[in-house]
């Protein structure tokens, strides 16, 4: 898209659309996930913290388990949504197929044994359910917020 394009967010005289609006502030709540769960005392336990693997010890809030890659994950998934937030599209997108990852995590996470290998994001039930409402939230969002909004309003 160019810069004089009307669904580009940086336009003059642009509007964020209510999906980009909510794109933006899922972007900005994965950010700041990912930055407090580098923060001791807001992470419990945070000198157990690993890198990856069902071993890390951490807890965010003191209730998600989490590791450095998991709030990386978080980090570069708030990232995303900052970037396709600029576009109506974009923002409809990340909703959406955000929220199918997000599903996918939750049932990745009902499925594996959490002290096993395959649990090398980690995640614990805490997170597990976590993962369903946002997903099922963002998909919600996404197709909610981007319905055809040419109907005859009711008076």
């Amino acid at each position: 898209m160019t810069a004089s394009s009307p669904n580009y967010a940086h336009a003059p005289g642009h509007v964020y659309t209510n999906a980009q609006k909510a794109a933006l502030a899922a972007g900005v709540v994965f950010l700041v996930v990912g930055i407090l769960g580098f923060i001791p005392g807001i992470t419990a336990n945070y000198v157990a913290i690993s890198f990856a693997g069902h071993e890390s010890d951490a807890l965010l809030l003191g209730v998600f388990q989490v590791s450095i890659l998991h709030n990386i994950v978080h980090l570069l998934f708030g990232v995303v949504g900052l970037v396709l937030a600029r576009s109506a599209t974009g923002a409809r997108n990340f909703l959406i197929w955000g929220g199918v990852v997000y599903l996918v995590l939750w049932l990745y996470g009902l499925l594996i044994g959490h002290d096993s290998v395959a649990n090398f994001v980690p995640v614990n039930t805490a997170d597990n359910w976590l993962h369903f409402v946002l997903g099922a939230g963002m998909i919600a969002l996404g197709l909610l917020l981007t319905r055809n909004r040419g109907e005859v309003p009711h008076t």
